[in-house]
Protein backbone atom coordinates (compact mmCIF):
# COMPACT_ATOMS: atom_id res chain seq x y z
CA UNK A 1 0.00 0.00 0.00
CA UNK A 2 1.72 2.87 -1.12
CA UNK A 3 1.35 6.39 0.72
CA UNK A 4 0.09 9.44 -0.60
CA UNK A 5 3.92 10.96 -1.42
CA UNK A 6 4.37 7.50 -2.78
CA UNK A 7 1.05 7.00 -4.93
CA UNK A 8 1.30 10.34 -6.54
CA UNK A 9 4.88 9.68 -7.87
CA UNK A 10 3.81 6.76 -9.51
CA UNK A 11 0.43 8.84 -10.60
CA UNK A 12 3.22 11.59 -12.38
CA UNK A 13 5.62 9.26 -13.57
CA UNK A 14 2.70 7.16 -14.97
CA UNK A 15 1.30 9.91 -17.06
CA UNK A 16 4.53 11.62 -18.10
CA UNK A 17 6.09 8.51 -19.40
CA UNK A 18 2.52 7.43 -20.96
CA UNK A 19 2.40 10.42 -22.86
CA UNK A 20 6.06 11.12 -23.98
CA UNK A 21 7.81 7.68 -24.19
CA UNK A 22 6.78 6.74 -27.46
CA UNK A 23 8.26 4.20 -30.04
CA UNK A 24 9.09 7.16 -32.24
CA UNK A 25 10.87 8.88 -28.90
CA UNK A 26 12.96 5.26 -27.88
CA UNK A 27 13.77 5.43 -31.79
CA UNK A 28 15.09 8.93 -32.14
CA UNK A 29 17.02 8.74 -29.20
CA UNK A 30 19.01 5.26 -30.11
CA UNK A 31 20.36 8.09 -32.99
CA UNK A 32 21.59 10.73 -30.57
CA UNK A 33 18.33 12.93 -30.57
CA UNK A 34 17.80 14.07 -27.22
CA UNK A 35 14.24 13.96 -26.08
CA UNK A 36 13.64 17.61 -25.11
CA UNK A 37 10.52 17.47 -24.09
CA UNK A 38 10.24 14.15 -22.03
CA UNK A 39 12.97 16.01 -19.68
CA UNK A 40 11.27 18.88 -19.40
CA UNK A 41 8.09 17.33 -18.00
CA UNK A 42 10.67 15.41 -15.21
CA UNK A 43 11.93 18.27 -14.39
CA UNK A 44 8.93 20.00 -14.40
CA UNK A 45 7.43 17.49 -12.19
CA UNK A 46 10.69 17.55 -9.91
CA UNK A 47 11.07 13.79 -10.10
CA UNK A 48 14.63 14.26 -10.39
CA UNK A 49 14.81 15.68 -6.82
CA UNK A 50 13.08 12.65 -5.28
CA UNK A 51 16.01 12.04 -3.28
CA UNK A 52 16.96 15.69 -2.45
CA UNK A 53 16.32 16.87 1.15
CA UNK A 54 13.78 19.22 1.39
CA UNK A 55 16.46 21.75 3.23
CA UNK A 56 18.37 21.56 0.03
CA UNK A 57 14.85 22.36 -2.12
CA UNK A 58 14.09 18.74 -3.08
CA UNK A 59 11.06 16.21 -2.67
CA UNK A 60 12.64 14.48 0.91
CA UNK A 61 11.03 11.04 -0.87
CA UNK A 62 12.41 7.73 0.31
CA UNK A 63 14.33 4.87 -1.27
CA UNK A 64 10.64 3.31 -1.77
CA UNK A 65 9.99 6.47 -3.93
CA UNK A 66 12.82 5.57 -5.64
CA UNK A 67 12.24 2.18 -6.68
CA UNK A 68 8.98 3.44 -8.43
CA UNK A 69 10.40 5.58 -10.32
CA UNK A 70 13.86 3.44 -11.34
CA UNK A 71 11.22 0.41 -11.79
CA UNK A 72 8.92 2.98 -13.93
CA UNK A 73 11.88 3.58 -16.24
CA UNK A 74 12.28 0.23 -17.15
CA UNK A 75 8.51 -0.39 -18.17
CA UNK A 76 8.36 1.79 -19.97
CA UNK A 77 12.14 1.79 -21.54
CA UNK A 78 12.42 6.04 -20.72
CA UNK A 79 15.45 7.21 -23.10
CA UNK A 80 16.88 9.12 -20.08
CA UNK A 81 19.30 9.70 -16.93
CA UNK A 82 16.51 9.76 -14.67
CA UNK A 83 17.84 6.98 -12.55
CA UNK A 84 21.17 8.43 -12.61
CA UNK A 85 20.31 12.05 -11.47
CA UNK A 86 18.24 10.56 -8.51
CA UNK A 87 20.99 8.41 -7.47
CA UNK A 88 22.94 11.97 -8.11
CA UNK A 89 20.65 14.23 -6.03
CA UNK A 90 20.94 11.58 -3.13
CA UNK A 91 25.29 11.86 -2.77
CA UNK A 92 24.67 15.74 -3.29
CA UNK A 93 22.52 15.67 0.02
CA UNK A 94 24.90 13.42 1.77
CA UNK A 95 27.52 16.25 1.41
CA UNK A 96 25.32 19.11 1.83
CA UNK A 97 25.11 20.28 -1.58
CA UNK A 98 22.24 21.50 -3.36
CA UNK A 99 21.58 20.07 -7.16
CA UNK A 100 21.81 22.70 -9.89
CA UNK A 101 19.39 24.15 -11.66
CA UNK A 102 18.42 23.12 -14.75
CA UNK A 103 21.48 20.28 -14.77
CA UNK A 104 21.32 16.55 -16.28
CA UNK A 105 24.24 14.88 -13.97
CA UNK A 106 26.14 11.46 -14.84
CA UNK A 107 27.33 9.35 -12.08
CA UNK A 108 31.30 9.01 -12.63
CA UNK A 109 33.62 5.89 -12.39
CA UNK A 110 37.24 5.12 -12.98
CA UNK A 111 40.77 6.17 -12.29
CA UNK A 112 39.49 9.81 -10.71
CA UNK A 113 42.62 12.07 -9.04
CA UNK A 114 41.16 15.42 -7.14
CA UNK A 115 44.13 17.54 -6.49
CA UNK A 116 44.19 21.25 -5.40
CA UNK A 117 40.28 20.82 -5.96
CA UNK A 118 40.69 19.49 -9.53
CA UNK A 119 39.51 16.67 -11.23
CA UNK A 120 41.49 14.50 -13.18
CA UNK A 121 41.26 11.11 -14.92
CA UNK A 122 38.88 8.90 -17.21
CA UNK A 123 35.40 8.13 -15.97
CA UNK A 124 35.10 4.82 -17.88
CA UNK A 125 31.64 3.98 -20.04
CA UNK A 126 29.79 7.03 -18.02
CA UNK A 127 25.50 6.52 -18.33
CA UNK A 128 24.79 9.57 -20.58
CA UNK A 129 28.01 11.04 -20.50
CA UNK A 130 27.94 13.47 -23.48
CA UNK A 131 24.50 14.35 -22.67
CA UNK A 132 25.35 15.30 -18.62
CA UNK A 133 25.95 19.08 -17.93
CA UNK A 134 27.84 18.02 -14.77
CA UNK A 135 29.20 14.42 -13.25
CA UNK A 136 29.23 13.45 -9.11
CA UNK A 137 31.75 11.39 -8.07
CA UNK A 138 33.73 9.87 -4.84
CA UNK A 139 37.54 10.04 -4.78
CA UNK A 140 39.93 9.64 -2.08
CA UNK A 141 42.14 12.63 -1.35
CA UNK A 142 44.76 12.29 1.72
CA UNK A 143 42.90 9.11 3.09
CA UNK A 144 39.83 10.90 2.78
CA UNK A 145 36.79 10.95 1.09
CA UNK A 146 35.90 13.41 -1.14
CA UNK A 147 31.99 13.93 -2.93
CA UNK A 148 32.79 15.95 -5.79
CA UNK A 149 30.35 17.89 -8.38
CA UNK A 150 32.45 19.02 -11.50
CA UNK A 151 31.04 20.28 -14.64
CA UNK A 152 31.53 18.02 -17.84
CA UNK A 153 34.20 19.37 -20.13
CA UNK A 154 33.31 19.64 -23.44
CA UNK A 155 34.36 17.55 -26.49
CA UNK A 156 35.78 15.17 -23.68
CA UNK A 157 33.60 12.63 -23.86
CA UNK A 158 33.30 9.41 -26.47
CA UNK A 159 29.96 8.56 -28.43
CA UNK A 160 30.17 4.63 -27.15
CA UNK A 161 27.22 2.96 -26.79
CA UNK A 162 25.89 -0.10 -25.22
CA UNK A 163 23.53 -2.62 -27.24
CA UNK A 164 20.09 -0.81 -26.39
CA UNK A 165 22.20 2.23 -28.26
CA UNK A 166 22.20 4.07 -24.42
CA UNK A 167 25.49 6.55 -24.66
CA UNK A 168 28.12 4.83 -22.30
CA UNK A 169 30.67 7.74 -22.85
CA UNK A 170 34.66 7.87 -21.75
CA UNK A 171 34.81 11.11 -20.20
CA UNK A 172 38.54 12.51 -19.72
CA UNK A 173 38.99 15.05 -16.92
CA UNK A 174 42.22 17.25 -17.14
CA UNK A 175 42.78 19.44 -13.92
CA UNK A 176 39.10 20.08 -13.99
CA UNK A 177 37.92 22.78 -11.37
CA UNK A 178 35.26 21.44 -8.88
CA UNK A 179 31.97 23.27 -8.71
CA UNK A 180 31.67 22.18 -4.75
CA UNK A 181 33.61 19.27 -2.88
CA UNK A 182 32.23 17.77 0.77
CA UNK A 183 34.11 15.45 3.29
CA UNK A 184 32.00 12.56 3.13
CA UNK A 185 31.94 8.84 4.81
CA UNK A 186 31.73 6.72 2.10
CA UNK A 187 34.23 5.98 -0.50
CA UNK A 188 33.31 5.26 -4.27
CA UNK A 189 31.93 1.57 -3.38
CA UNK A 190 28.68 3.68 -2.46
CA UNK A 191 27.70 4.51 -5.45
CA UNK A 192 28.95 1.15 -7.22
CA UNK A 193 25.98 -0.19 -5.10
CA UNK A 194 23.51 2.36 -5.64
CA UNK A 195 23.86 1.98 -8.97
CA UNK A 196 23.19 -1.67 -8.79
CA UNK A 197 19.82 -1.04 -7.00
CA UNK A 198 18.65 1.49 -9.30
CA UNK A 199 19.69 -0.87 -12.12
CA UNK A 200 18.03 -4.24 -10.37
CA UNK A 201 14.98 -2.03 -10.11
CA UNK A 202 14.76 -0.77 -13.82
CA UNK A 203 15.48 -5.11 -14.83
CA UNK A 204 12.82 -5.33 -12.56
CA UNK A 205 10.01 -2.86 -14.85
CA UNK A 206 11.80 -3.63 -18.19
CA UNK A 207 10.71 -7.59 -16.81
CA UNK A 208 7.48 -6.52 -16.00
CA UNK A 209 7.11 -5.22 -19.60
CA UNK A 210 8.06 -8.75 -21.56
CA UNK A 211 5.51 -10.32 -19.36
CA UNK A 212 2.65 -7.76 -20.20
CA UNK A 213 3.50 -7.70 -24.25
CA UNK A 214 3.58 -11.31 -24.52
CA UNK A 215 0.28 -11.83 -22.89
CA UNK A 216 -1.06 -9.30 -24.78
CA UNK A 217 1.10 -10.84 -28.04
CA UNK A 218 -0.35 -14.42 -26.86
CA UNK A 219 -4.07 -13.18 -27.03
CA UNK A 220 -3.89 -11.32 -30.01
CA UNK A 221 -2.32 -13.91 -32.49
CA UNK A 222 -4.70 -16.47 -34.04
CA UNK A 223 -3.63 -20.06 -34.83
CA UNK A 224 -5.46 -23.04 -35.64
CA UNK A 225 -8.47 -20.73 -35.45
CA UNK A 226 -8.14 -19.36 -31.70
CA UNK A 227 -5.31 -17.28 -29.96
CA UNK A 228 -2.24 -18.98 -29.14
CA UNK A 229 -3.19 -18.04 -25.83
CA UNK A 230 -5.49 -21.19 -25.26
CA UNK A 231 -3.05 -23.63 -25.86
CA UNK A 232 -1.28 -24.81 -22.77
CA UNK A 233 1.94 -24.79 -24.12
CA UNK A 234 1.77 -21.48 -24.13
CA UNK A 235 -0.03 -20.48 -21.18
CA UNK A 236 2.83 -22.99 -19.24
CA UNK A 237 5.48 -20.87 -20.32
CA UNK A 238 3.91 -17.58 -19.68
CA UNK A 239 3.30 -18.90 -16.25
CA UNK A 240 7.20 -19.64 -15.57
CA UNK A 241 7.58 -15.80 -17.18
CA UNK A 242 5.41 -14.59 -14.95
CA UNK A 243 7.11 -15.91 -11.96
CA UNK A 244 10.24 -14.55 -12.66
CA UNK A 245 8.78 -11.53 -13.03
CA UNK A 246 6.68 -11.61 -9.64
CA UNK A 247 10.38 -12.87 -8.06
CA UNK A 248 12.16 -10.03 -9.32
CA UNK A 249 9.35 -7.47 -8.51
CA UNK A 250 9.53 -8.33 -4.79
CA UNK A 251 13.44 -8.15 -4.92
CA UNK A 252 13.64 -5.16 -6.14
CA UNK A 253 11.01 -3.52 -4.03
CA UNK A 254 12.80 -5.02 -0.97
CA UNK A 255 16.39 -3.52 -2.14
CA UNK A 256 14.67 -0.06 -2.49
CA UNK A 257 12.57 -0.43 0.88
CA UNK A 258 16.03 -1.71 3.14
CA UNK A 259 18.16 1.40 1.78
CA UNK A 260 15.16 3.39 3.98
CA UNK A 261 15.73 0.32 7.06
CA UNK A 262 19.65 0.31 6.92
CA UNK A 263 20.19 -2.96 5.85
CA UNK A 264 20.45 -2.77 2.02
CA UNK A 265 23.67 -4.83 1.51
CA UNK A 266 22.23 -8.40 1.77
CA UNK A 267 19.54 -6.77 -0.58
CA UNK A 268 20.91 -5.32 -3.34
CA UNK A 269 23.20 -7.97 -3.50
CA UNK A 270 20.11 -10.59 -3.46
CA UNK A 271 17.95 -8.13 -6.00
CA UNK A 272 20.87 -7.60 -8.85
CA UNK A 273 21.21 -11.30 -8.44
CA UNK A 274 17.77 -12.55 -8.65
CA UNK A 275 16.90 -10.18 -11.81
CA UNK A 276 19.94 -11.56 -13.56
CA UNK A 277 18.90 -15.06 -13.31
CA UNK A 278 15.35 -13.67 -14.85
CA UNK A 279 16.95 -11.86 -18.02
CA UNK A 280 18.20 -15.38 -19.61
CA UNK A 281 14.65 -16.50 -18.94
CA UNK A 282 12.39 -14.32 -19.69
CA UNK A 283 13.77 -12.98 -22.67
CA UNK A 284 14.02 -16.39 -23.94
CA UNK A 285 10.05 -17.06 -23.36
CA UNK A 286 9.20 -13.70 -24.77
CA UNK A 287 10.67 -14.00 -27.71
CA UNK A 288 9.75 -17.47 -28.19
CA UNK A 289 6.12 -16.31 -27.71
CA UNK A 290 6.45 -13.56 -30.43
CA UNK A 291 8.12 -16.06 -32.93
CA UNK A 292 10.06 -14.34 -35.92
CA UNK A 293 7.78 -10.72 -35.45
CA UNK A 294 10.09 -10.12 -31.91
CA UNK A 295 12.93 -10.00 -33.63
CA UNK A 296 11.81 -7.28 -36.12
CA UNK A 297 13.13 -3.67 -35.45
CA UNK A 298 9.36 -2.69 -35.93
CA UNK A 299 8.22 -4.32 -33.38
CA UNK A 300 8.63 -3.04 -30.07
CA UNK A 301 9.95 -6.56 -27.78
CA UNK A 302 13.55 -5.38 -28.53
CA UNK A 303 13.42 -2.55 -27.03
CA UNK A 304 13.18 -4.23 -24.05
CA UNK A 305 15.22 -7.17 -24.50
CA UNK A 306 18.65 -5.18 -25.45
CA UNK A 307 17.97 -2.66 -22.21
CA UNK A 308 18.15 -5.73 -20.09
CA UNK A 309 20.95 -7.60 -21.54
CA UNK A 310 23.18 -3.89 -21.04
CA UNK A 311 21.82 -3.23 -17.57
CA UNK A 312 22.26 -7.27 -16.46
CA UNK A 313 26.20 -6.16 -17.05
CA UNK A 314 26.37 -2.83 -15.43
CA UNK A 315 27.57 -2.69 -11.52
CA UNK A 316 28.07 -5.96 -11.36
CA UNK A 317 27.19 -9.06 -12.95
CA UNK A 318 24.69 -11.58 -10.53
CA UNK A 319 27.50 -13.50 -10.28
CA UNK A 320 29.62 -11.00 -9.18
CA UNK A 321 26.72 -10.36 -6.39
CA UNK A 322 26.20 -13.92 -5.54
CA UNK A 323 29.35 -14.51 -4.74
CA UNK A 324 29.57 -11.81 -2.21
CA UNK A 325 26.14 -13.30 -0.95
CA UNK A 326 28.15 -16.30 -0.21
CA UNK A 327 31.24 -14.78 0.95
CA UNK A 328 29.42 -12.60 3.69
CA UNK A 329 26.99 -16.04 4.69
CA UNK A 330 29.91 -18.48 5.04
CA UNK A 331 31.99 -16.14 7.41
CA UNK A 332 29.06 -15.90 9.69
CA UNK A 333 30.21 -19.49 10.18
CA UNK A 334 27.97 -22.63 10.51
CA UNK A 335 25.71 -21.42 13.48
CA UNK A 336 24.46 -18.17 12.28
CA UNK A 337 23.93 -18.88 8.57
CA UNK A 338 20.89 -19.67 8.46
CA UNK A 339 19.42 -16.73 10.87
CA UNK A 340 21.47 -14.52 8.60
CA UNK A 341 19.63 -15.60 5.82
CA UNK A 342 16.62 -15.51 7.94
CA UNK A 343 16.93 -11.44 9.31
CA UNK A 344 17.82 -10.49 5.98
CA UNK A 345 20.95 -9.08 7.28
CA UNK A 346 24.31 -10.58 6.95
Amino acid sequence: MLNETSQLLSDSVEKIFSDHVTKECIISSEKGEWPKDLWNEVLDNGLNLVLVPEELGGVGGTWTDAGILFKAIGRYQAPIPLAENIVAGYLLGLGGISFPDNSIITLLNGELILNDNKLSGVSIRTPFGNHSSHGVAIVNENNKSKLVLVPIPKDSSSDDKNIALENRSNIEFKNIEAINIADIDFNSELIFKLGALMRSCQIAGGLESLLSQSVRYANERIQFGRPIAKFQAIQQELAVLATHVAASGVAADFASSSMDDGGEELAIASAKSRVDDAISVCASIAHQVHGAIGFTYEHGLHFSTRRLWSWRAEYGSGSYWAKILGEKAVSNGANNFWPSITSGKI
